[in-house]
């Protein structure tokens, strides 16, 4: 199939794919006598793997490992499991800074009056947290 129909049979886009393809997580298509890229059933189901890791937030790197420990059926489990708990700490530590983020906005926003007065503790906030280069 042509690499729209993989695109609409996976749900990734056609840009996409070839953006996968250029960065080395999958191989380079193979190519019609007209040279347009053909893809396979197999194709389709490796696109499909890559959009529900992406799905979770998996890194391009981290999904190329667990790429090839997945066509490896020799693998460890426990290397894809070490793969999945790094994965967790990471999002463990982005969820915790969300909640910083959050925490601060609302207490920015609680107190601040929103009328016609040129105080506002949320600028305030920017300012002084600013750290200027040179």
């Amino acid at each position: 199939m042509n690499i729209g129909e993989a695109a609409e049979q996976s749900g990734i886009s056609s840009k996409m794919i070839r953006k996968y393809e250029d960065s080395g997580l999958i191989p380079k298509a193979r190519r019609s006598d007209a040279g347009y890229r053909t893809y396979s059933e197999n194709d389709i189901h490796t696109f499909r793997f890559i959009k529900t890791a992406r799905s979770l937030g998996f890194s391009l790197k981290d999904i190329k490992e667990l790429l090839s420990l997945w066509k490896n059926k020799k693998r460890a489990s426990s290397k894809v499991k070490k793969i999945a708990e790094k994965h967790i700490e990471n999002l463990e530590i982005k969820s915790s800074e969300i909640n910083t983020m959050l925490k601060t906005l609302k207490h920015l926003t609680q107190n601040c009056h929103g009328d016609d007065r040129p105080d506002c503790p949320i600028l305030s906030n920017l300012e002084s947290s600013v750290i200027f280069q040179k």
